[in-house]
């Protein structure tokens, strides 16, 4: 007899750039949180409405920076059942199924697969316009590493079931070094996240 054993593994990928320049400002793997990872999946599969990937959130208290421009960086938050961003300071809905979206063409979640494999991706796409957020800098070049929108943390959230904005499940977190969001430029995170079936049969 045959029995056959499914894994799976979950992957991110982050790639933060302005997408009139296509400068890359950050692109770089992140963190999984595992056990509220492994609840949206399951609620998913038995087609119960919570838990899903529903917000972005940015925060600015990932790292810190020493008097010679040494960038220390904190690890990410996967670990208890209610982790969160370390100091959260901006989010924007970006499932594009929520009347709560603003802007679903732009801020929005594309599910993609190719025949033959055994990985889906969740790609997640949220673009910071100009205006957004309110009372950021005019111009990207702050000294001041510790404002608001200077983020240095990123994560998802699912939908919270009590509905209240941002108290949703921490899917995802990823650190990476500061970058200015300011009225003068506009920033484009994609976001994937890699879901793969792994056999093996004993």
């Amino acid at each position: 007899m045959i029995n056959t054993n499914l894994g799976i593994k979950v992957e991110g990928f982050v790639k933060i750039y302005d997408p009139e320049t296509q400068e890359i400002l950050v692109q770089k793997k992140n963190q999984i949180h595992y056990e509220n990872m492994s609840q949206a999946l399951a609620y998913g599969l038995a087609n119960q409405s919570q838990n899903f990937v529903y917000e972005m959130h940015f925060g600015n208290g990932g790292t810190s920076i020493d008097p010679t421009g040494v960038i220390s960086y904190l690890p990410p938050n996967t670990v208890q059942q209610n982790s969160q961003l370390y100091n959260d300071t901006y989010f924007k809905i970006v499932n594009d199924t929520s009347l709560l979206n603003t802007d679903p063409t732009r801020n929005k979640i594309t599910v993609l697969h190719t025949i033959g494999t055994t990985y889906t991706d969740i790609l997640v796409s949220c673009l910071l316009d100009y205006g957004e957020p309110s009372g950021q800098a005019a111009f990207d070049n702050s000294q001041n590493l510790s404002e608001s929108y200077v983020f240095d943390e990123l994560g998802l959230k699912g939908y919270a079931t009590n509905g209240v904005a941002g108290a949703g499940p921490l899917l995802t977190h990823v650190i990476f070094h500061p970058v200015q969001k300011s009225l003068n430029r506009l920033i484009q995170i994609d976001y994937t996240v890699r879901i793969s079936a792994l056999s093996s049969g004993a």
